[in-house]
């Protein structure tokens, strides 16, 4: 029926507009929900990565005054610092669109599992907890101070969010943190990075399989996308309050309580 369908959508238009930039991975999220969902398998391939782009939609909304400051209009400083943020995004991506290129299909086809996705919010729990209980050095206190030999780097450590359950948040992340930013700046940037990571992913997906959609799955995106968008602006704002006052700690917590229930779980009733 095509309710059920819709409310399907809804339903993952919530958990991706919570999960998407918090440190827990909303694909192993979407993953676990769809155990009980069960999609389309074709449709669900678009599906998960469509309703993405309603959630940097958000990011677009909420950051417009850095991303696209009008006073850059007659600002040289603060147009040369936006032209600067945007390269900084862009080329972010780069290692993500070789080695998705390169190894993406394969590891969508072998590692898109519950064991997998329950191994992955392990591991990054621990060195959530792990980078937040050692001595760091802050060298990186603003986007504007942030190299682009250390945007590269965090490019790379993006890459590592391909296997479910890691995070594309996270990996950006624990990047960033490793290479001496704040945790403001960490986060930021894991927002400004998934502008064109997801714009890039979401048409590619709907150039190979938007084609084969009926009119029911077009509506059922459509309410997943706008879902996402709507949920995300507000954990966008609910994030960026949160960090500037405590740590990743409760988000390594729950990766590890999750991915032991995860294990529990679907071994027992597997």
């Amino acid at each position: 029926m095509d309710w059920i369908l819709d409310l399907q959508a809804l339903i993952l238009g919530i958990v991706q507009g919570i999960t998407e930039f918090l440190p827990v991975s909303s694909t192993g999220h979407m993953i676990i929900v769809d155990e009980f969902i069960h999609l389309d398998p074709k449709f669900k391939e678009m599906f998960f990565v469509v309703i993405q782009l309603g959630s940097i939609f958000a990011v677009l909304v909420y950051f417009h005054r850095k991303l696209f400051p009008l006073k850059a209009l007659r600002e040289p400083d603060l147009r040369r610092s936006t032209f600067l943020l945007w390269c900084k995004a862009a080329l972010g991506v780069v290692p993500a669109i070789l080695i998705g290129g390169l190894f993406g299909s394969k590891i969508q086809h072998a590692l898109y599992n519950t064991p997998t996705v329950a191994a992955a919010l392990i591991a990054g729990g621990i060195a959530l907890l792990w980078i937040e209980s050692s001595r760091r050095r802050v060298t990186v206190s603003s986007i504007d101070r942030l190299g682009f030999g250390k945007v590269i780097a965090v490019g790379f450590a993006q890459c590592l969010a391909m296997i479910p359950g890691v995070s594309r948040s996270a990996a950006t992340i624990l990047g960033a943190l490793l290479l001496g930013t704040s945790r403001e700046v960490a986060v930021e940037y894991s927002f400004f990075l998934a502008i064109p990571t997801m714009f890039a992913a979401s048409f590619y997906s709907l150039w190979k399989n938007g084609g084969n959609l009926t009119g029911n799955q077009w509506i059922a995106t459509g309410i997943g996308f706008v879902t996402a968008f709507l949920v995300a602006l507000g954990v966008i704002a609910f994030f960026m309050d949160y960090i500037r006052r405590k740590d990743f700690k409760v988000f390594g917590w729950y990766r590890i309580a999750l991915g032991i229930v995860l294990l529990l779980f679907f071994g027992l009733f597997a």
